[in-house]
């Protein structure tokens, strides 16, 4: 059997700080250089005793990173997609609280009756759930909702990505 292959050290992830240290995105080591490089960030902390060689230069390997330049972000929330939903909802069937099952995205209100592709009208629900409850809605059943569906908050979204964050991210990401 094969041992799981290990993330390279050019494809690590590296949490961007804003100028004002609050979290931006996470990239991978080999962009974070080039803004470093590039003098659009500075180094806030690196991997301790691991360096990147090339031809001229030796560079520390960034885990954390700040932009130099304050970027305005007027849209601070998580992209509507499939995976954002699966996360927000922890993986867990939002009508019985199901885990380890087959999922799928389903409408609270149903498309035929109007519903949107919304935050607050989609979640997380196992195949025999979503087959129960059909195309009617939640009164017309005797199915309830575990958690109420919100948009979440782009931190969150970094949070779950972050998955175990380093420890030094911790701070950054509102987590200690």
């Amino acid at each position: 059997m094969n041992a799981p292959a290990k993330t390279s050290l050019i494809h690590r992830s590296v949490l961007v700080l804003n100028q004002t240290y609050e979290p931006l995105h996470i990239c991978d080591v080999k962009r974070a250089i080039v803004l470093l490089i590039e003098q659009k960030a500075s180094m806030v902390k690196t991997v301790d005793h691991q360096v990147l060689h090339t031809v001229t230069d030796t560079f520390p390997v960034p885990t954390i990173i700040r932009i130099h330049k304050y970027i305005r972000l007027n849209n601070w929330y998580a992209v509507l997609n499939k995976a954002n939903i699966f996360r927000r909802d922890h993986h867990t069937c939002q009508y019985c609280g199901a885990r380890d099952v087959p999922l799928t995205i389903d409408h609270i209100v149903p498309k035929v009756l109007g519903g949107k592709d919304t935050w607050d009208n989609l979640v997380t629900a196992c195949i025999r759930c979503n087959n129960k409850k059909g195309d009617n809605r939640l009164e017309e059943t005797n199915i309830s909702l575990k958690s109420e569906p919100k948009r979440p908050h782009k931190i969150h979204t970094l949070q779950r990505f972050a998955g175990a964050p380093l420890q030094e991210w911790r701070p950054y990401l509102f987590l200690d």
